[in-house]
This record gives structure tokens, sequence and C-alpha cells, in this order.
């Protein structure tokens, strides 16, 4: 302001003098209706005053008024002194910057001067309790202590017929509310200014409470210098385009296509930001269902949108009813067609059948060299060489590789090596939720020690670990990423009889990796309803994308059997979800894991994109040795076993390390260490329940001969 006093003092000076300006018009107009012998008729229809529209400014920054003339007088008492002097303390009180929130709010919904009056004369009632008393002088009644369409007609000069209609500013924008009984004509019946527009013409610019429970502003970072150079690429085409459209028409909507949702709404607060506006988030399965509440809701959010201003995100990924679902009917197309403005539609696809001019841009996670520039970024000279190792395996985006950096550096941990391990649990952390529904998390605690395989074998597991732990230098620094877009995930089959150590191979991995380890849950994934199943393994795949987790696929041949000969609708849609899992095996980037003991009905296609496939033999008599060698803790107490004898028992290491279990418990319940007697007991009792034939003279232990062998 000129007078250096704040804004808010300078727009209460205003509306005082506003308010004083009204109640001389109405106290002059009041004594001049007491000298008539009859109530004033309505003035002729007069054409309606062209608005200072900015319908096409819907989503752009508005400009602040620059003009504040009024004209406020009144068509009898303009040479009344009182009114004269009222209406020039109003304009002395103008000369503000920014203008009174009167003035804003008129320039930016477009109100003609007579509806400006109108809307000064609804905002008295709440302002003012000496207005609803002169509002009955005025009209000689009463009971109608309030303001109507027939006292304003008759207050101010300038009038028109068109203020009345639905389409004009201040029924469209719901400036006011009509009190409108039965039987009573639009004119006489009593009006009241919305409560929002009072508090906005006070100095209160807040969002509307109705819209509380719809939307959320979407807290993220703007005008960040070290935004991923791909983010800032798209963000700057957004703007581009946003800045290019005309005045006078519609902006596009822009569909941010991808399942990241953390990036889509980073890119576009960035690109709200950059044209001046605050972005909300409006979920897709709170939109009401019927088409007036989604018309009120639009002209709710447009008005929003003029004064604070405002960009809209539409986020359908979170949907789970109707209103996610893409068509004509959804609510989520009419809310589009029907709304102005900067709007960002978070989709997985492009939208279909959205009649509107729309900017479609796939929006993803930052490579794996710009995450891990932002590593560096976010952990400054702590980092050693935290970046590079953390980006090769988990495919984070920039908020949460910010947020993660954050948590662990305010930890204060002393040592570099201590920081860099709690780095790497935070990020397991941060992934792990997100496949617990649909897999089961396995503890993985062998090692390469634990594992007994030939050696051809225990080298393919090796080449396994280590390709998921260099994938970052082939694909991302020599390019093999560039020349290639599928098949750049690794997966694997293990295939053998149950039991011989395909469950454990995964855990000495995944332990090897420092990986979360999840057996995906077949009844949770396959569904009887047609397209369940696909959607089930997406959402699968997708959550495995960000790294930090090995899918295990146990009992593969169930998923990914042959395709069959299409005889009915059965066969064909079966066929689709595993020409969906061949595709989706393809393109997936983490390391997968199946397991079967029935390789042969695995369909030929999987096996081309299998890049290992690790054959687990029955063990023979030196690995079974060694088995027996490895399975008792060394905190065991027990005395002198046979591993030779025990080798004889022809049996793959799952039952071996039953046997041994059920053993300690025999040892456990005489208090006594283990003994051979023990152990055979056991082993008796697995080859009972496999109904497998018995030689009691395998079984039997003459301790005398066990100490002499």
């Amino acid at each position: 302001m000129n007078n250096g006093s704040s804004w808010q003092e300078g727009n209460a000076r205003y509306l005082t003098a506003t308010l004083a300006w009204l109640r001389a018009c109405m106290e002059q107009f009041a004594m001049r209706q007491q000298e008539k012998p009859t109530p004033a008729a309505l003035p002729a229809p007069k054409p309606a005053e062209e608005p200072k529209s900015i319908w096409r400014r819907f989503g752009r920054s508005p400009e602040l008024p620059r003009t504040s003339n009024l004209l406020l007088t009144v068509g009898a008492t303009r040479d009344n002194p009182d009114v004269v002097n009222a209406a020039a303390a109003v304009q002395a009180a103008v000369d503000m910057d920014p203008p009174p929130a009167l003035l804003i709010l008129a320039q930016r919904l477009g109100l003609s001067t007579f509806e400006q009056r109108l809307l000064i004369l609804c905002l008295g009632m709440e302002l003012d309790t000496g207005v609803a008393g002169l509002c009955a002088r005025c009209q000689k009644d009463p009971a109608r202590a309030y303001p109507t369409f027939a006292l304003a007609f008759a207050l101010f000069e300038g009038a028109s017929w068109e203020a009345l209609s639905p389409e004009r500013p201040l029924r469209f924008w719901r400036l006011i509310e009509i009190t409108q009984p039965a039987g009573q004509p639009l004119t006489t019946s009593a009006l009241r200014a919305d409560e929002r527009i009072v508090n906005y013409v006070k100095g209160l610019n807040y969002l509307d409470d109705r819209l509380y429970a719809l939307v959320a502003p979407i807290d993220a970072p703007t005008g960040t210098p070290d935004l991923p150079a791909s983010h800032r690429k798209t963000v700057d085409a957004i703007v581009g385009r946003l800045k290019s459209v005309d005045a006078n028409r519609s902006l596009p909507v822009v569909q941010l296509l991808g399942t990241d949702t953390a990036s889509k709404q980073l890119v576009a607060a960035e690109a709200a930001h950059s044209v001046g506006l605050h972005l909300y988030r409006l979920p897709a399965i709170l939109l009401p269902t019927q088409a007036a509440d989604i018309e009120t809701l639009t002209r709710l959010w447009q008005r929003e949108s003029l004064l604070l201003p405002l960009a809209l995100y539409v986020d359908t990924l979170a949907a789970s009813s109707e209103a996610g679902v893409p068509g004509q009917a959804s609510p989520v197309t009419r809310l589009l067609e029907r709304v102005e403005g900067t709007v960002f539609l978070d989709t997985r696809e492009s939208w279909p059948g959205l009649r509107k001019p729309s900017l479609t841009i796939d929006v993803s996670k930052p490579t794996s060299s710009e995450q891990a520039a932002a590593w560096q970024s976010a952990l400054g000279l702590a980092s050693g060489d935290s970046p590079a190792h953390l980006a090769a395996q988990f495919n984070l985006g920039y908020l949460a590789i910010r947020q993660l950096a954050q948590e662990v550096l305010s930890e204060q941990t002393p040592e570099p090596a201590s920081l860099q391990s709690r780095l790497w649990e935070a990020c397991l952390e941060s992934t792990r939720p997100q496949l617990d529904v649909l897999a089961e998390r396995i503890e993985p605690k062998a090692t390469w020690d634990d594992i007994v395989l030939p050696p051809t074998e225990a080298g393919l597991l090796h080449h396994v670990a280590e390709q998921v732990a260099q994938r970052a230098t082939v694909y991302e620094k020599w390019g093999f990423g560039k020349k290639m877009s599928r098949g750049l995930g690794i997966s694997a089959l293990f295939a053998g009889d149950s039991g011989t150590g395909k469950t454990m191979a995964a855990e000495v991995i995944a332990n090897d990796l420092r990986l979360n380890l999840y057996r995906i849950d077949l009844s949770a994934v396959i569904s009887k309803y047609i397209g369940e199943t696909e959607k089930n393994l997406r959402r699968l795949f997708d959550a495995a994308e960000n790294g930090g987790a090995i899918l295990f696929f146990d009992e593969a041949d169930a998923l990914f059997g042959k395709r069959s000969e299409v005889k009915d609708s059965h066969d064909r849609y079966a066929n689709i979800e595993i020409n969906y899992l061949l595709q989706r095996m393809e393109a997936y980037r983490g390391l997968a894991i199946l397991a079967t003991n029935m390789k042969s009905a695995l369909d030929t296609a999987f096996m081309r994109r299998l890049r290992f496939i690790v054959r687990f033999p029955f063990p023979g008599v030196a690995e079974r040795k060694a088995i027996w060698q490895r399975v008792f803790p060394a905190t065991m107490p027990k005395g002198m076993v046979d591993y030779d004898r025990l080798a004889r028992l022809n049996i793959t290491g799952g039952n071996i390390h039953s046997i041994a279990l059920n053993a300690a418990f025999l040892a456990a319940r005489a208090a006594a260490p283990l003994t051979m007697r023990m152990i055979l007991e056991a082993a008796r009792a697995e080859f009972r329940k496999n109904e497998r034939p018995i030689n009691e003279a395998d079984f039997r232990w003459q301790e005398a001969a066990g100490n002499a062998a």
C-alpha cells in the first residue's frame, strides 16, 4: 500500500467505506420511499453491461485489476451530499496495491457494475447489523428485512434483468444464495451472500470448506534446482504447451501416463508452480456419480481456481470403484469435460473417449544415473560410494530419495560404514510394504556355506547373484540399456525334485545381495474372474520394479504352464494370462526366480526368456554326507554321529533337514545329547511319512558297533 500500512488494514478500511456508502444510499432511498404512497415499480429492462469476463483464463494466474472505479452512485440520490461523500471515501480507500478483495473478486469472476452493487447489498446483511432494518424500511415491509432483486433494481441505477440469469456470474458462481418458497416470485425472494465469498471479501482467502473432504494439497518441493533432467524436460514441455494456448481457448488436459504416481505428482507440482498455480489432488474414487453433483463440484472448483488460483490433479490410479473406469459415462470423464483450467490426469494409459484437447506425456522414475545424482545431492559429503551402489539396486523416485536421505542423516550415524548400511536398510524398508499383500516374505538365513550342489550348478547360482549386483554397470555405464527395451531383467529357473534345495538357493542369493525375498502366493494372484489374474500380476511386478525384492514363484508350473489349443472361452482366457506373463516377464527389470519339479510342464516360450536354468539334481552319497555334516548347529550338544552311515540313506536335502529337526526334539525331550539312535528313529518316521519301503536293518543301531566304527 502507498501509506505503508498492511493490506489487511487497507482492505478493512475499503470495506468499511463501502458499507457506509451502502447505508447512505439505503437511508436516502428509504426517506424518499416514505414520501411515496405506493412502492416504486421495477425499472424497465436494460441491455446487459458487458462484464469483464476472464472465462478463458481458467488455470492461468489471473492479473489483478488495473482500474478501481466502481461508479458508486444511486439513480435518484446522486446529488445527495451524504451519498457523494461516502462514494468519495470509497474511492479514497481503494488506492491500494494489491487492490481490495472485493475488486479482485469482481474482476476475476466477471461481474458487471450492477452485479457488484447487488453483491455489496448482500454482503451488507452479513457485515452490518443495520442493513436488515434498512432493507425492511426500503421495502415498506417489516417482514422483508432482507435483500431482494427487486430492492436492488430500485436502489441502484444501471439495473439489468440479465443479472437474474443462471448463466450470469452471481448465480453461475454461486456468489449468492436464493431462498425462494413455493409460489413466491424470484425478484422478491430473500438473497444471501455465500459464506466463502463473505470471508474472501474480508481478506480471508482459503479453500472452500465444501472441497476439503475431496481435495488435498500436493506437498511436493517446487523450484528445485536439482530436479532430474528427464523430469525437468517434461516440466518444460508442459509449461510451454500451457503458455502457448491462446487466452480465448480452453487449456488441454495434461495426461500423465505411467505407474509412478510420486514422479507424476512432482512433475505436475513443478509445472503448476512455474505458471503461478497451487496444485491440489482429487482421488477419482471420491468423485460423485450423479451429473448434478459433478456440476456443483465443477462450479465450486472453477470459482476457487480463480480466487486462489489453483490447478487440479485427478488421481485415477487410487480409484477402486467405477469412478476410475475409463469411458464416456465415467465421473472422471464428465468432470474433465466440464471443468476449465489447468488439469493434470494421473492415469496408467491414455484416457479414452475424452472430447477435449489433451497433452499426453509419459512420466517414469529418474534413470539410474539421475538417481545416483539425486542421492549425491541429498547426502552431500557423507555419501561416500553410496549413491552409485543404491541407484544400482533400488529404483526410487526423486522425492523418495530425498526423504530417505533426510531421515537417515537425521539419525546422526557417526561412521560412513554405518551410514551406508542404514541407507540400505531404509531402502529395503521403503520398498517392502508394497508386496506384502500378494506375496509372503521369507527371511533369508541360508548362506553359501549351507547349500550343497555340484560345482556347475553352484557356479550358476554365483553368476545369478553377480549379474544382479552388476546390472547398473552393464545397462547404464556400458550402454546396454540404451540398445535394449526388453529383456533387461534377470530370470532364472530352478528345476528339480522336491527337497533338492531350490528354496534354499533363493534364500542364499537374497542373503548374499541383502535383498528381500518374496514367495508369490498363487492363491492371492490367480483368480477365477476374467482379467483379475492379469491385474494382480501387474500390481505384483509394478511393486517389485522399485528394487529391493526378489520374486520367487514356487510351483511355477501352475502359473507358467503350456498354452493349450483353444476349444472354449476358458482356454482362450487362460492363454491370454500366459501371453501376458510372457510379455511381463520380458519387461521386468528385477530378479525373478521360478521353481518347479515339472520342468516339462512349462511353456517353451518361457524357456527362451529365461537367462539361467539351474538344475537341482538328486544328491549323491558325497552330497548327502556334506548336507548331514552341515545340518546340525554347532551349539547343539551331540554324541558320536556316523555321517557315512547317514549318507547311505537315499533321501533329499529337504528330508535331511526334517530328520535333523525331529531328532533334535527327541534329544530335547530326553534332556540328553543327540545320538545316532535318535537320528535313525527320526529317519524311520520320515520314510514312513513319505510311504517309502523300510528295511529295519538300515535303522538299527548298536552303540558298541557304532563306537567301534
